[in-house]
């Protein structure tokens, strides 16, 4: 990409927030937050988890930013029954017109660019598997063909936090694949008020396409490149070691309340991420509360708490806070 282009892709990005955020207007009430973590993740190139209770419009919002960026959309909704070949696809038996039978591999739902996971945790382990190995390798492996998945690739998987009854709930190292934990959370009485008077008196307005999949993939190269100073580099990298239990220069909390700490893709996160949303927001440089602004969503699914925090009634979002107001933005 020639620095010509690279300048016109950038400005693509700081104009782009605002007319994305219009077009998701027609449709979503507030969740500024969220939206702004589900753009960081696919400007960034990675993928996002999130958190929520049933009817917090988790599927609109994740259709209608497909939308905004003329992205191919399917949801997946896992069950119990489901096998990994229902997702990734699978080899049938078909005669050709001069009578020879040969395999031919039928893509399943996952060969798209955006990929709704409903409830993740309602699959066992071996299809949860099949997903964040295509998540990882951006291909699915069949009879030992492998076959490439369409760029841009994201996926969103949904958890449900209140029922875990019958659930399969993803083991530490396979949440770390994922970029974000995003938490959805009610609305405020004004905008939830807002969504039912809007939803039950006509219907939505249609959703303009403004990017493309090649934009997308543009913005990709055009984040990696956003420069980043040494010492804000330094203290993503501290905030992920500070998490780290029996550590040298562990804050004592962390010793009491953490019982796993966050590896080293979490500060590759905050530094990929922190770059993301520098552009989205209009800079020209990565800043300290870039870093800091991720960090709930970075650390939330890659820090396991102990015993002793949860009879203590701490949450990971305590610790979090905790350790941004103890982790210094100096080295010193």
């Amino acid at each position: 990409m020639s620095l010509e282009e690279e300048a016109r892709v950038v400005e693509q990005i700081r104009t782009g927030r605002e007319q994305i955020s219009r077009e998701l207007s027609k449709v979503i009430v507030g969740q500024q937050d969220v939206i702004e973590q589900l753009l960081i993740c696919l400007f960034a190139g990675g993928h996002c988890l999130i958190t929520g209770a049933p009817g917090l419009a988790k599927t609109l919002l994740v259709s209608s930013v497909a939308r905004v960026f003329h992205l191919h959309f399917q949801r997946i909704q896992f069950t119990p029954d489901l096998m990994p070949a229902d997702i990734t696809g699978t080899e049938i038996l078909e005669q050709s017109e001069d009578g020879r039978r040969q395999l031919q591999f039928v893509k399943g739902p996952i060969f798209a660019n955006v990929i709704l996971a409903d409830e993740i945790n309602r699959t066992p382990p071996k299809t949860q598997a099949a997903l964040l190995e295509a998540m990882q390798e951006h291909q699915v492996t069949a009879t030992g063909r492998r076959h490439k998945l369409e760029e841009p690739f994201f996926v969103l998987a949904t958890q449900n936090p209140i029922e875990m009854e019958g659930t399969y709930p993803l083991p530490e190292a396979q949440l770390d694949r994922f970029m974000f934990n995003v938490m959805i959370d009610y609305l405020p009485k004004e905008d939830e008020l807002a969504v039912v008077l809007r939803t039950t008196s006509s219907r939505p307005e249609a959703i303009e396409p403004l990017f493309t999949g090649e934009d997308v993939i543009r913005f990709h190269e055009a984040v990696r490149k956003v420069p980043i100073a040494n010492e804000v580099g330094a203290y993503a990298v501290r905030l992920s070691a500070s998490t780290r239990p029996g550590r040298e220069g562990t804050p004592d909390f962390i010793d009491n309340w953490v019982s796993w700490g966050a590896g080293t893709r979490a500060a590759q996160t905050l530094v990929l991420g922190a770059k993301a949303r520098a552009l989205l927001n209009g800079k020209a440089h990565v800043s300290m509360d870039d870093i800091r602004a991720l960090a709930h969503p970075t650390l939330r699914h890659r820090v396991l708490l102990s015993y002793k925090a949860e009879a203590e009634g701490i949450t990971i979002e305590n610790v979090i806070d905790q350790l941004l107001s103890n982790v210094s933005t100096s080295a010193s």
